[in-house]
């Protein structure tokens, strides 16, 4: 993803954040039995934004299982999340022969790590941090090697910075979010 789209979810608000994520997931949700109406993500949107929104333990475990389920593909191949993150498809040559089979492993691996990342980011705006440190990979990751957060890693720290009361344009959001998490971690 080009940085310029991550400039982008900068200025969005949290609870438009928090709509699209809901929105993102919802196909996924409702294989898990958690059918929300637009109305429901809507007001579910609201209530994270003025952080009063009451437990909501369905979405949590559907989040849960997706981000579970996720970490278990790339564990398949020998990965974490981190591992993942920082793995190129060329140096996954062993798992592919041909064309079909490569696109096929890029989509597979793609969809594990936005679900990851994003689930975790949604999780967290649930009020549930079982996966804050997957937020601080994939931020860490895109700072590391590119500089700057790609849309992902932006739906991070994003996230991250509301539940830790971090302003995002803070110009030490990195170090305060890195230990907000470290003091949040399951």
């Amino acid at each position: 993803m080009r940085p310029d789209r991550a400039t982008n979810i900068e200025s969005w608000s949290v609870d438009a954040l928090t709509l699209i994520l809901l929105r993102q997931f919802k196909r996924l949700f409702v294989e898990r039995g958690v059918n929300l109406t637009d109305a429901e993500m809507q007001s579910i949107s609201e209530q994270v934004m003025n952080r009063a929104l009451p437990p909501q333990p369905a979405l949590i475990t559907a989040l849960n299982q997706i981000i579970g389920e996720s970490l278990t593909v790339l564990n398949g191949w020998g990965f974490s999340f981190g591992q993942s993150l920082a793995t190129d498809m060329t140096n996954l040559t062993h798992l592919w022969q041909t064309t079909a089979d490569f696109l096929s492993l890029a989509n597979e691996k793609g969809n594990a790590e936005i679900r990851i990342s994003a689930g975790s980011a949604l999780l967290a705006l649930l009020g549930d941090f079982s996966h804050v440190d997957k937020l601080m990979t994939a931020i860490n990751h895109d700072m590391n090697t590119a500089g700057a957060l790609d849309v992902d890693a932006m739906l991070c720290k994003r996230a991250l910075c509301h539940v830790a009361h971090i302003a995002p344009d803070d110009a030490d959001w990195l170090h305060r979010a890195q230990i907000w998490a470290d003091g949040h971690k399951v």
